[in-house]
């Protein structure tokens, strides 16, 4: 009987030992992790203390003195093209209203630039066209629900394809 009782006390403590040795290395296990140990552990340093870097922006200034007037005219086209093509793009129903009135007023702008270039006939033949654009821009700041967005469109079209028509480049022939 007592070696029942001694046997059944050690296949306890074998138990009980196995148990410890099993948790003890699932802990170390869960404790180690996928990471290092000792990275595990160490404190991160807190970002408020690293040094900021500082954006520096250098303004870059081009001479437009050194461009011939063709070139500037050329220039001031390609302007006014593509933002009357991106005032266009924008005009849809719930477009945002601010893109479309600043396309529309650099529209506007580059294409008075583009006055200056050319001859007074010239001239004469684009103050219709400045003043159409005046109009819809003023169109445009006053719509602001996009409710006449399609009519405002198509003069827009309208207005490109007869710009491109009458002062391309091929057709103007600069003082």
């Amino acid at each position: 009987m007592k070696r029942q009782i001694s046997r059944k006390i050690k296949i306890r403590h074998r138990f009980l030992r196995s148990v410890i040795l099993v948790s003890c290395v699932l802990c170390l296990v869960s404790l180690l992790g996928c990471e290092a140990f000792v990275r595990k552990f160490t404190r991160k340093p807190k970002k408020e203390n690293l040094p900021a870097e500082e954006l520096v922006l250098v303004p870059e200034i081009y001479d437009v003195s050194e461009l011939s007037d063709e070139e500037l005219y050329r220039l001031y086209f390609l302007l006014w093209q593509s933002w009357h093509d991106e005032l266009i793009n924008s005009l849809v129903p719930g477009a945002n209203h601010k893109k479309q009135v600043s396309c529309a007023e650099e529209a506007l702008k580059n294409l008075i630039g583009l006055k200056a270039f050319l001859s007074e006939g010239d001239k004469k033949n684009l103050v219709p066209y400045i003043d159409d654009l005046e109009d819809l821009r003023g169109s445009i700041i006053e719509d602001l629900y996009s409710n006449q967005s399609a009519e405002n469109r198509f003069i827009a079209e309208r207005l490109r394809r007869n710009i491109k028509r009458e002062f391309s480049y091929d057709r103007i022939e600069l003082p």
